[in-house]
């Protein structure tokens, strides 16, 4: 069996498998809407962690993340370290909160906690919100799955987003909140194994820690720096957004539905454990790959590097750990779909449409509504083109933690605020997040400090105009300048190191058109026969389809005298022509097709089509550039055909000739993936 077919069978053995530990959930579920959304607030502090783990990472880690790595190299670093700080902030601070407002209040969406009652303006207008970020969330998930089977198995990306559109439907429908938990802890166990194969054979790959500092650094020296280059609004802020993004997990309803599935203070205590202990090793894992990817796929162009992962492993992992990474990307991606289709759920039935919340029925209805939702947006996005994982993901989050931390802060120091100044807040970050996208200022800063900081501000000039005694609880105006003092002690040396020392400009900067660089593609070769008789004096046509994914054809004719009945027999005469008006225009290089006449038995060449030209192994890396712009240039399914004529002959007037069996061997070359490599 071929190397694919050992892909998919890996791949299907492992996602059955998961599917099988979601389906399991079954059996102790409780047709009851407080167990479909939040499991009974019974969930053990283990399953909540590692599922909180997998639905915050999965398609974003394991596609979005490895893309901005190969992009950034060790600078994009910042976005673990200091996100992980925010998050650890996050888990003891904010986490306890939600846990507790959650249980005394009987709340199951974020939506309700950032409101005084279930139902009120603020609650609804957080739902609508939160419904449109996790749609957009989820639809990014879906396209991570796409992604992972178009780079490892070829499949079309809308392929891959209609199956996770079925497996999400089938995690909600078996078991809720709690299948989505069940799996997503044992792909977090799956993901640190593949993780960790994946990362020591991509380091043996490239010479280990000293081999790939030396070879991002000859690729860009930028890819080396600990700092971006062009950061127009300044280094610190740009730091400061990951603190930020690590705060706004508690911003994120599909990872606080774990939270509020725990249920006491010394559960989430253990969870918080379980969580960084887990989440700390995959982090520096993802990192490693990431940066490994830029050396062993170092050129940019059409090469897209949030394919770099599932490109990473089969380059190096063999069939079957190919399809166990495949899995775990695909399953991963799927459960955190769900998870955010079940957020939007709580927030439709416990905010919008009050009277559903007990009804189990419209809930599950609810839910397949949304995934179906989640599922247009990812087609539309992929079918236009913006379909980015990294973007779609940091715009949702950084909408989501805008909107809904301030929020959350204000309410704990003690301030209830009304449902106008809630609704402000909300729209104040909202309108900053969308406006910072479109002027395409999240390239120097993310989203997460003008969402944020604009809810802040317009909280802070809504108490200070109605001169509210909350005001009494800010620190003394000494503390606010010592405070003020030392952030400024912390950012000047920032600043000035950066001014110093940031790279001139990323190079993601192609190399010089001139180097020379080596190509090898790899592909597979397809081949068929097709066999007609034709009759003396007629002709008959021979029709071949030419798949999407052909980037070379190739046809051979081949008869011999075989029918004639006598003595002396003489090879009959044929003549060819062929019709390639259905064929793609794409098939403009090669050898072309060739006409034939004559007593032709044996074999005959009928000639070879190609999207690209013939190519050196060896060559500059512009030539080369354009040799795999034609290997990947996208085409339609085509057709093309080939008319054979016979006129028997005959060696003696007594021979017996009627015809003849003509053959044509078709043979076909799909591209697969290529390495192009610098040659020192």
């Amino acid at each position: 069996m071929s190397e694919e077919i050992w892909v998919i069978i890996s791949f299907l053995v492992f996602m059955l498998l998961f599917a099988g530990v979601g389906m399991a959930s079954i059996r102790v579920k409780k047709d009851t809407t407080d167990d479909y959304l939040v499991a009974g607030r019974g969930m053990h502090p283990a399953l909540a962690a590692l599922s909180a783990v997998s639905t915050w990472n999965s398609g974003y880690m394991f596609i979005g993340f490895i893309g901005f790595m190969w992009l950034m190299g060790y600078s994009a670093i910042w976005i673990s370290i200091i996100s992980t700080i925010g998050q650890l902030v996050a888990w003891i601070w904010l986490y306890k909160y939600i846990q507790n407002e959650g249980n005394e209040r009987n709340i199951r969406s974020l939506s309700s906690l950032v409101a005084n009652v279930k139902g009120a303006p603020e609650a609804k207008m957080a739902a609508i919100c939160s419904v449109a970020f996790l749609l957009i969330y989820a639809g990014a998930q879906l396209s991570s799955g796409g992604k992972a089977l178009f780079a490892m198995l070829d499949w079309a990306e809308w392929i891959g987003i209609i199956i996770g559109f079925v497996l999400v439907v089938a995690y909600c429908y078996a078991g809720g909140i709690r299948a989505s938990i069940w799996t997503d802890a044992a792909q977090s166990c799956v993901m640190i194994v593949g993780s960790t194969l994946l990362c020591y054979v991509a380091l043996t790959e490239v010479g280990w820690f000293s081999g790939l500092h030396s070879s991002l650094n000859s690729i860009d020296p930028a890819l080396t720096s600990i700092t971006p280059p062009d950061l127009e609004l300044g280094f610190s802020m740009w730091v400061f957004a990951f603190f930020l993004g690590g705060l706004g997990v508690a911003g994120q309803p599909q990872v606080v539905s774990r939270i509020m599935t725990l249920e006491s203070e010394e559960d989430r205590k253990q969870a918080c454990i379980w969580f960084f202990v887990w989440q700390t090793p995959f982090l520096a894992l993802m990192i490693i790959i990431g940066l490994a990817s830029r050396v062993i796929f170092p050129e940019s162009g059409s090469f897209d590097p949030e394919l770099a992962l599932p490109l990473l492993a089969m380059d190096v992992l063999g069939p079957f750990w190919v399809g166990l990474i495949l899995a775990s990307i695909f399953a991963a991606t799927m459960s955190t779909a769900d998870s955010q289709v079940l957020a939007c759920t709580a927030a439709i039935t416990d905010d919008l449409f009050p009277e559903w919340s007990t009804d189990h029925k419209k809930t599950k209805i609810t839910t397949m509504v949304m995934a179906f939702v989640a599922t247009c947006l990812s087609l539309g996005a992929y079918f236009s083109g913006n379909n980015s994982v990294f973007s779609l993901v940091v715009l949702a989050v950084y909408g989501l933690g805008g909107m809904f931390i301030p929020l959350i802060i204000v309410r704990m120091s003690g301030f209830k605020p009304s449902s106008q100044h809630s609704m402000v807040m909300m729209t104040s970050a909202l309108v900053a997040v969308i406006t910072w996208r479109i002027l395409g200022l999240n390239v120097h800063i993310f989203e997460s400090v003008p969402g944020m900081g604009a809810a802040f501000i317009a909280h802070f000039i809504m108490v200070f105009s109605k001169q509210d005694p909350w005001l009494e609880k800010l620190p003394s105006q000494d503390k606010m300048v010592a405070i003020g003092v030392g952030i400024l002690l912390l950012i000047i040396p920032l600043e000035y190191y950066y001014a110093n020392n940031a790279p001139t400009s990323m190079s993601s900067s192609e190399p010089e058109p001139d180097s020379m660089w080596k190509l090898t593609i790899e592909g597979e070769y397809i081949w068929t026969e097709e066999t007609i008789f034709i009759p003396d004096g007629t002709t008959e046509t021979f029709y071949f389809d030419v798949p999407y994914d052909a980037v070379g054809i190739d046809f051979t004719l081949n008869y011999s005298e075989s029918n004639e009945g006598g003595v002396f027999t003489t090879c009959d005469d044929i003549q060819t022509s062929h019709d390639i008006s259905e064929l793609s225009s794409e098939f403009n290089n090669g050898p072309g097709l060739n006409d034939l006449s004559g007593k032709l038995c044996g074999t005959n060449d009928l000639g070879t089509l190609a999207t690209y030209p013939n190519f050196a192994e060896n060559d500059t890396y512009e030539n080369h550039m354009k040799n795999i712009e034609r290997l990947q240039v996208e085409k339609q399914d085509s057709s093309l055909a080939f008319n054979i004529q016979i006129d028997a002959d005959t060696g003696t007037p007594l021979n017996g000739d009627n015809g003849e069996e003509i053959s044509i061997s078709y043979m076909y070359f799909r591209y697969v993936s290529h390495n192009l490599t610098q040659i020192k």
